[in-house]
């Protein structure tokens, strides 16, 4: 199965619990694809002790996951992409609803 995971906040809880959940689905065999949207973009910069976010983004993409990071909102915050999230477009969002036979939104 093929899942896509459009993520738009910077609650590390929830962050840390989205990429939790890819890499359970990865696990299973889904491919799993994950777009940073909105504040989203910032994940990289939201671990806490309690909630190593982008310790659990790096097992995602180690289990096969993809990241995907708006261009725009990066550029509203005057960021950049990384290794671990490329920057991307509305047609890769686009692209991750149109394939993906599931979407969940965090």
């Amino acid at each position: 199965m093929k899942t896509g995971l459009v993520i738009s906040t910077t609650d590390s809880e929830i962050l840390w619990n989205a990429f939790r959940f890819g890499c359970f689905a990865a696990e299973r065999g889904d491919q799993v694809r994950a777009f940073l949207l909105g504040p989203g973009v910032e994940a990289e910069q939201r671990d806490t002790d309690q909630f190593p976010v982008s310790n659990q983004m790096q097992r995602f993409v180690d289990l096969g996951g993809q990241i995907l990071a708006c261009g725009t909102c990066l550029k509203i915050r005057n960021a950049g992409g990384s290794d671990l999230c490329p920057i991307s477009t509305m047609a890769d969002l686009y692209a991750l609803v149109h394939e993906c036979e599931r979407v969940l939104s965090f």
